[in-house]
């Protein structure tokens, strides 16, 4: 029997992402019921079984809706339908505290969760189903907010435990290897809701692209997400031996930084920010070129105040970051 091209387009990056793991290894797969992951853990039950692995299907009850705990139990049920080898659900509390708003502050209590979950199974992989219609949208919200090139490099295939093996996938396919594997999906409610960023960007603007410009921009999008993340990769590294050349006891040599070109010079600022307390999503361009002043265009100004109550000076040649 001839394998659907939709669910062999799922199953053959799966299999991709499982051979790198070793017969009675535990992988984790996060599935919510959505067609993008329920593909996935279907993938993920057909191959790791043929590769001895033990699949664990994982649902995440973030508790933001009506009825979530029954749709909870029963991407439990599918999931058990499917031959997975253990399921496990965890209720989070997505509270914003932190000042995300709540789709971020969801993402944070997930993946926050999935790693607790990682750990108690020893497992040596966690499987997301973010597919290439998600990177896209990631990347054009990242050109829209002025991000630079780190947030045009879009979502990581691949970071600390977790895994995204349908980067390179469609939507169609995922929702039509579901069809094929009568697999009922469920819609999650917020994802056809205006009022999130990335919605309007799905629905709205994604669309009117292709139409007055041709099929093909999701893919596009990925591509130059591909190519930025080359290119950062290999400016993290010349950053990080610029960072070392400059880094001296209570803070960084001026002179130093100040001779590195500006994508070096950058990044050393960005990391030393970091290093010293600030908080990431807080820290901006204007505060790095702020910082930089004081290397390149220095006029005795005193100090650079920084989220997270730090701040920048100029000490005795140094670069300094502290509190303040």
């Amino acid at each position: 029997m001839t394998l659907h091209p939709s669910v062999a387009a799922v199953r053959v990056p799966v299999r991709a992402a499982l051979s790198e793991l070793s017969p009675g290894d535990t992988v984790g797969v996060a599935c919510s019921g959505g067609a993008d992951s329920l593909a996935l853990a279907s993938a993920a039950v057909f191959e790791g079984h043929k590769l001895g692995l033990r699949v664990v299907g994982v649902t995440v009850d973030h508790g933001l809706q009506p009825g979530s705990a029954a749709q909870a139990d029963r991407v439990v049920s599918q999931l058990a339908a499917m031959g997975v080898d253990e399921t496990l659900t965890a209720r989070v509390d997505v509270g914003t505290a932190s000042g995300l708003g709540p789709e971020a502050a969801a993402r944070e209590a997930r993946y926050a969760v999935l790693e607790q979950v990682a750990a108690h199974l020893s497992a040596r992989a966690v499987l997301l189903g973010h597919t290439l219609d998600d990177q896209a949208e990631t990347v054009l919200l990242g050109l829209t907010r002025g991000s630079g090139g780190r947030s045009l490099q879009g979502m990581r295939p691949a970071f600390d435990v977790f895994v995204r093996p349908l980067l390179g996938v469609r939507r169609v396919d995922t929702v039509t290897a579901c069809q094929v594997e009568g697999l009922e999906t469920w819609d999650d409610p917020h994802n056809h809701d205006p009022g999130f960023t990335r919605v309007r960007v799905r629905d709205h603007v994604l669309p009117v692209l292709e139409a007055e410009l041709g099929p093909g921009i999701a893919e596009a999008l990925a591509r130059t997400a591909d190519q930025l993340r080359e290119d950062t990769a290999l400016l993290d590294e010349l950053a990080a031996a610029a960072y070392d050349r400059a880094a001296r006891d209570g803070g960084l040599d001026v002179a130093a930084l100040a001779a590195e070109a500006p994508a070096l010079r950058h990044r050393v600022v960005h990391r030393a920010a970091l290093a010293a307390g600030v908080p990431p999503s807080e820290l901006t361009r204007d505060h790095v070129l702020a910082v930089d002043a004081l290397l390149t265009d220095w006029r005795g100004q005193k100090w650079i105040d920084l989220p997270g109550h730090r701040r920048a000076l100029r000490r005795s040649g140094l670069l300094v970051l502290e509190a303040r």
